[in-house]
């Protein structure tokens, strides 16, 4: 069936779809492209960029649906610094005893998440002006449409009715598609890392 707008839909997030936020999760990780290959564990870069977040602000969470079936989303929090007091307390211990921390020579892709979720999460001093942040990730079916522009914008709304005064993502800079994109829809650059950029928005 030809993908078209009539039977893509973007909808609340419902328990039912945090399968499909570690499959997408996955299989967008590698600057936008399918992960499997990369990584052992399939579920370890979902555990840190996407189900937490589902967790602690579902109200957050939008599903971009393609006829009725999760192949995309968009989620995040409001409120950076509470996110990650959250994260530190309730969601990465038990992590952190499940993944022990890798040799120091290990450079894979599970190791780097690993190491990750061994560190203490915080709000970079450069970004405090801007206290939301996002993820979004689409599978290829529904992009080219479109549907990037309308989650953000949907995010953004609801970050608007909850009074929020700026928004905040990092990208990497190998991940050129979503540079191009995120500046597109209006993000400026904070500031540069040695892999990635911060951008921001005011809201």
């Amino acid at each position: 069936m030809r993908t078209t707008e009539a039977n893509i839909q973007i909808r609340n997030f419902h328990p039912t779809d945090l399968p499909y936020l570690y499959k997408i999760c996955l299989k967008t990780a590698d600057s936008g492209k399918d992960a499997t290959q990369l990584y052992k564990d399939p579920f370890l870069v979902g555990q840190y960029f996407a189900a937490p977040y589902a967790n602690f602000e579902p109200d957050l969470t939008f599903i971009l649906t393609l006829n009725e079936k999760p192949y995309g989303y968009i989620l995040g929090t409001s409120d950076t610094i509470n996110y990650y007091k959250w994260l530190n307390k309730y969601w990465l211990p038990i992590l952190r005893k499940r993944y022990k921390i890798p040799e120091q020579n290990d450079k894979t892709k599970d190791a780097n998440i690993i190491r990750l979720i061994h560190n203490e999460s915080y709000l970079k001093n450069e970004l405090s002006d801007y206290p939301a942040h996002l993820h979004i990730n689409l599978l290829p079916e529904p992009q080219g449409m479109g549907m990037g522009k309308k989650l953000i914008y949907t995010f953004i709304t609801k970050l608007k009715q909850l009074h929020i005064i700026g928004l905040h993502l990092e990208v990497g800079k190998t991940n050129t598609g979503a540079i191009q994109f995120y500046e597109r829809v209006g993000f400026k650059v904070i500031k540069e890392y040695d892999k990635s950029i911060a951008y921001g928005m005011k809201l």
